[in-house]
């Protein structure tokens, strides 16, 4: 994996209680080119926490970023080179996130007011390791969120050395909105992330917010370098087949559904055998046929209590065969 390589044209969000190695494996069975995140970890929980925990991935995730939280430039920096010792493709610091408890640790989103101190971050990452550094964002935090401050927000971090900023084309508001509410309320402002790409044509510039289709994605490169989809490639996965094809010109695989279901049962018979809890991997196929014949009861099928004991894989074979017989 050559990591300077990386192509940013689609990328699968960080999303919290989400995109843990399990959701990337089956992002990867939709699209071999997109690059995945992890979810946001704390500096402090990899620097004190089941380190092992955090970091691991499956090989077949490349290209992989993870996504930092924190403010110490020495504590990203020496998380950065671990991960980049692990064998991640990219360290993404999280500029967005609105949450509160990621407020009272003084990262995520209120760090687009500190200026000063997230280039002095990014310069220190930048200087310890050798694969990319990566900004994720908003365009503005509460009245903070004219043009020009997230001009001047992106020159300031992109001359300590970060080339690479995913924006999410929403402002966040600090107090009074959850973050969900941050997805949601905030309104979309697609053309602030064009001027930015417009201003700094040399830098690369992904947006984030609203897409939910490969056609609507499609269109976005004539204005940015990327775009990072996260909701939607949860609640409906299988738009993402046509992604290779449509975005990277790759029309070499495409999987159905079936197959992917099937290939996901092999790699969950996998993990419970390491351990893992089969509920914890069934989660994240449960939107495979959003909109499909049949998808209530599919979904009915993953949800129901598992009867063959705590960790089987058993009833996978069941719905497989059942999605065979309903979609034949």
């Amino acid at each position: 994996m050559h990591t300077n390589e990386i192509d940013r044209k689609l990328s699968i969000a960080p999303m919290m209680k989400h995109t843990d190695k399990h959701f990337r494996y089956f992002m990867r069975l939709l699209s071999a080119h997109a690059v995945l995140y992890t979810e946001m970890i704390t500096t402090g929980a990899l620097i004190h926490g089941e380190r092992k925990r955090f970091l691991n991935f499956n090989e077949i995730e490349h290209p992989l970023a993870i996504q930092l939280g924190g403010n110490n430039p020495n504590d990203l920096a020496l998380c950065a080179k671990i991960a980049e010792d692990e064998g991640y493709d990219e360290i993404n610091l999280n500029i967005g996130c609105p949450s509160d408890r990621v407020q009272n640790g003084r990262f995520g989103a209120c760090l687009m007011s500190d200026t000063e101190l997230v280039s002095d971050c990014v310069n220190r990452i930048q200087t310890t390791v050798k694969i990319p550094i990566t900004i994720k964002t908003r365009i503005g935090i509460d009245d903070q969120d004219s043009y020009s401050f997230l001009e001047n927000f992106v020159k300031s971090v992109s001359e300590a050395g970060c080339n690479t900023f995913i924006i999410h084309a929403r402002k966040a508001i600090l107090s009074g909105l959850s973050p969900k509410k941050n997805r949601e309320i905030p309104p979309l402002n697609y053309e602030r992330v064009y001027n930015i790409k417009r201003r700094f044509p040399s830098l690369n510039i992904s947006i984030n917010g609203g897409f939910i289709d490969i056609a609507q994605i499609k269109s976005q490169l004539e204005y940015v370098d990327g775009v990072m989809v996260g909701r939607a490639a949860y609640q409906n996965p299988f738009m993402l087949i046509e992604a290779d094809k449509v975005i990277y010109g790759d029309d070499s695989s495409s999987l159905t559904r079936e197959e992917i279901l099937s290939k996901f049962k092999d790699y969950a018979v996998e993990q419970t055998n390491h351990g893992f809890n089969i509920k914890s991997l069934t989660r994240h196929v449960i939107g495979l046929y959003q909109g499909q014949p049949g998808a209530r009861n599919y979904r009915r099928m993953l949800s129901d209590p598992i009867s063959e004991g705590t960790n089987t894989t058993r009833f996978l074979d069941r719905i497989i065969q059942s999605v065979s017989e309903t979609y034949t």
